[in-house]
């Protein structure tokens, strides 16, 4: 009897312990469960907390409606660039490029005033972005003539000259619109001629043989009062032999010099003394004629008033004024010795020829010893006579 208790009361140890094993067991079971519930609660809360990329970014405000087509338009992203594509408002693709990482892309090529661009672009992490801007509409529009011609070979005097449709208003932001590269750092600087037209000229005479590239970037930038440019400019020219005459009236003598050397000399007459004299100072060879008529009228002088029309040969600018360099075989008589003229520089017909066929635009004339004031640096051709600290003391205000 006593043995079946026994073996009665080790079932129950048994069933017991498979009991307490079964639920040692359910226990672990459920401890599981919950950290694994929790591991994910946790991944997805870090997933939610961590910041989203950055979309791309834009170099204009979404609805702009005067931007500068002179300007160029990015798009950035930190996560790459999978695609950017922008049209104008009749589809046309606007060319473009991307740096190679594909964190930027670029336009390169200039867009329209007054055009509606609308830009998609799309990251590497699937965000798209659509923005849209339209440019601006100008009030007035000018061209850029400048001078000297591209591949102009000219004088050591030449100035670079920049003249517009209409006036300008904002002259400091014109001059920032320049650039000047010359092959051998040439100083130099700006002044203004009149609203109309910019000067640029070195500090000093140029050196023979350098070489000059100007650009004029002026397509899509204000220049003040709403005035855009047409479109940008660039020349590029060499400054040739230092060729100068000088004009001396103590006795009426052009002596003409090459690199410094003496060429060739001839006798002259000039503007009548004490009434219309030659003014003294630098000049700069300007236009050449071969035939040209010379009439007071453009300058206020009436037949009426002891003015002519006169058709002469070989006439070579040397002033906006109006006072060449020409042929007056009806002068013979006074050439070396007497001044007749209302103001030019008279001379033979083979010696007119001669300094037309040697000089060059931008070569330099020297007149000394006159009665007469001196050619004022506003002439246009007498810009040599502007005192260097007071051009370069800042911009000229041509509206002053």
């Amino acid at each position: 009897m006593r043995v079946g208790k026994v073996v009665r009361r080790a079932a129950g140890v048994v069933a017991a312990a498979a009991m307490a094993t079964t639920l040692v067991s359910c226990t672990i079971g459920e401890t599981n469960e919950v950290e694994t519930q929790h591991v994910a609660k946790t991944e997805e809360q870090e997933a939610a907390e961590e910041p989203k990329p950055d979309p791309p970014e834009f170099s204009f405000d979404d609805g702009a409606e005067d931007a500068e087509p002179g300007e160029s338009v990015t798009v950035t992203s930190d996560e790459g660039l999978s695609s950017v594509v922008m049209t104008n408002e009749d589809g046309k693709v606007v060319k473009a490029k991307m740096n190679d990482e594909k964190t930027e892309w670029e336009t390169v090529e200039p867009l329209g005033y007054g055009r509606t661009y609308t830009v998609k672009a799309e990251d590497a992490a699937g965000q798209k972005v659509k923005q849209s801007f339209t440019t601006v509409v100008p009030a007035a529009e000018t061209n850029v003539y400048l001078g000297p011609l591209d591949g102009d070979n000219v004088g050591v005097g030449q100035a670079i000259t920049f003249r517009f449709d209409v006036p300008i208003q904002d002259t400091k932001a014109v001059e920032e619109l320049i650039d000047v590269e010359t092959s051998n750092d040439t100083e130099g600087g700006f002044f203004w001629l009149d609203p109309y037209e910019l000067r640029w000229r070195p500090k000093d005479l140029w050196e023979p043989g350098t070489e000059v590239t100007v650009a004029a970037n002026v397509y899509g930038k204000d220049m003040g009062g709403g005035v855009y440019g047409v479109e940008d400019v660039e020349h590029s020219f060499t400054i040739g032999d230092k060729v100068e005459a000088v004009v001396d009236n103590a006795d009426k003598m052009l002596k003409f010099y090459r690199n410094d050397e003496l060429v060739k000399s001839f006798p002259v007459s000039m503007g009548s003394d004490n009434s219309r004299d030659t003014p003294n100072g630098t000049y700069i060879v300007g236009d050449m004629h071969n035939s040209l008529v010379m009439d007071s009228r453009t300058y206020g002088l009436g037949l009426g008033q002891g003015g002519y029309v006169t058709p002469v040969s070989y006439a070579t600018q040397l002033s906006y004024s109006g006072i060449y360099l020409h042929a007056a075989p009806w002068a013979m008589w006074a050439l070396g010795n007497t001044n007749q003229s209302h103001g030019c520089i008279n001379a033979s017909m083979a010696d007119a020829q001669w300094f037309q066929e040697n000089v060059k635009r931008g070569d330099v004339v020297t007149v000394q010893n006159t009665y007469g004031g001196t050619l004022t640096p506003y002439d246009g051709l007498g810009y040599w006579n502007m005192d260097w600290e007071m051009r370069s003391g800042g911009t000229e205000d041509p509206n002053a």
